[in-house]
């Protein structure tokens, strides 16, 4: 699958989960680890773990495993790399606190 693929195909699986505040960042001038962040919310630890099982599941069926699903172990905050696009799916108090969005959004300063 191309980005763009693998992209829609994770937001697709986040909005079916019903996804909170889902946002994209297209980071491939601020990153060589990937090129797309797809940031999304889950109100509870259970809707988490559903929003990350989406993605992956979504994903492998596609042909296209998740190369890493981190932080499963207390669904506050998982991480799921599909290589060119990595998905953070967070509780709103952990989304809020690291504020990724800022951090890699537009007005972030690119990597030094």
């Amino acid at each position: 699958m191309n980005t763009k693929q693998l992209r829609d195909l994770a937001i697709e699986a986040l909005e079916d989960i019903k996804g909170i505040d889902i946002k994209v960042l297209d980071v491939l001038d601020k990153s060589s680890v990937t090129d797309i962040m797809i940031f999304a919310t889950g109100s509870t630890s259970r809707q988490v773990k559903a929003l990350a099982n989406s993605v992956a599941d979504k994903a492998k069926k596609a042909g296209s495993p998740a190369l890493g699903f981190e932080g499963d172990d207390t669904n506050e905050w998982i991480l799921i790399d599909l290589g060119d696009v990595v998905v953070h799916v967070m509780q709103p108090s952990v989304r809020e606190f690291y504020n990724l969005e800022k951090l890699w959004g537009e007005d972030s300063p690119a990597e030094s």
